[in-house]
């Protein structure tokens, strides 16, 4: 997985690693959701990128992408239905595309990409713009497909809670991978627990913890945010010694959100990208209707 803040640096880093591995490989590889990249087995490379087509059903859509991908006939049947049982849309298969919903679309998407049987998938921000529920019956398949396929699987996002489920995790920062390894590898960089604080006066707040206490605060979105050996210990000592108001804290073990603020200095959040995702959703969607 590849964690990294902005929409461009994933594309910038993404899109080329596609285009490589096929190159090297010399055959139709990758699928990115909502983009399906096929380079022929031609030597001269040639890139196709298509969407959904609305106007196809189901069927026809999977049909369609087992000849772009030379698969041949009976063998593109009998996957299509593995895939359609596999992303529970075989009531809709005969149905127009155009005419499914959001998540639907993208786990259409999702099988086209597999239909050739692909040892390697490359999934951009594979939930974006879709509702908690949609999103989370997305991963469900994802974790499905993982344990049943011998496929290598990955992945760009900037929902931190998604990274959870990867073996690996690539952090990026300003074009440059600051950290790489598991989940449990990287929350190990953050030391102990994770004190955060909120406080009307956090100036002071901030001031009288670097000087009684001996840790300097990280300022979190309004609060205050610290790493500590031993957070029991910590708290009861925090509130007994600052004059400064302390209206709320918490205390828990680290997270990738804290992993990914101790390496960049800034959390990824929701609302920094989801105006820009929803909009390439949307274009994604109206691309697929028009052809």
């Amino acid at each position: 997985n590849f964690v990294m803040p902005f929409l461009i640096g994933r594309l910038v880093h993404l899109h080329p690693l596609v285009i490589i591995f096929a190159v090297l490989s010399g055959a139709a590889l990758a699928g990115i959701l909502g983009l399906l990249l096929a380079v022929p087995m031609a030597a001269t490379l040639k890139i196709v990128a298509t969407y959904l087509y609305g106007k196809l059903s189901g069927w026809e859509f999977l049909r369609f992408m087992g000849r772009l991908y030379r698969v041949p006939p009976a063998q593109a049947e009998h996957r299509a239905g593995e895939l359609l049982r596999l992303f529970d849309l075989t009531t809709a298969a005969s149905d127009l595309i155009e005419g499914y919903s959001h998540g639907m679309q993208q786990k259409m998407a999702l099988a086209g990409a597999l239909v050739h049987d692909p040892a390697v998938l490359f999934l951009d921000e594979p939930t974006v713009g879709l509702d908690p529920q949609t999103r989370a019956s997305i991963w469900s398949y994802v974790r499905e497909l993982k344990s049943r396929e011998t496929i290598t699987i990955f992945l760009t996002t900037h929902y931190m809670d998604e990274a959870e489920y990867c073996d690996r995790i690539a952090i990026i920062d300003r074009g440059k991978i600051v950290a790489l390894g598991t989940p449990e590898d990287l929350k190990g960089l953050v030391g102990g627990d994770v004190v955060t604080i909120t406080s009307t006066k956090p100036e002071a707040a901030e001031s009288e913890i670097k000087k009684l206490l001996g840790v300097t605060p990280v300022r979190d979105n309004g609060s205050l945010r610290m790493e500590v050996p031993d957070g029991k210990a910590f708290v009861p000592r925090l509130v007994r010694e600052l004059v400064a108001p302390v209206d709320t804290v918490s205390l828990r073990r680290p997270s990738l959100d804290d992993v990914f603020l101790k390496l960049t200095g800034r959390v990824i959040r929701d609302e920094e990208v989801s105006a820009r995702d929803r909009n390439r959703a949307m274009a994604s969607r109206w691309m697929g209707r028009r052809r």
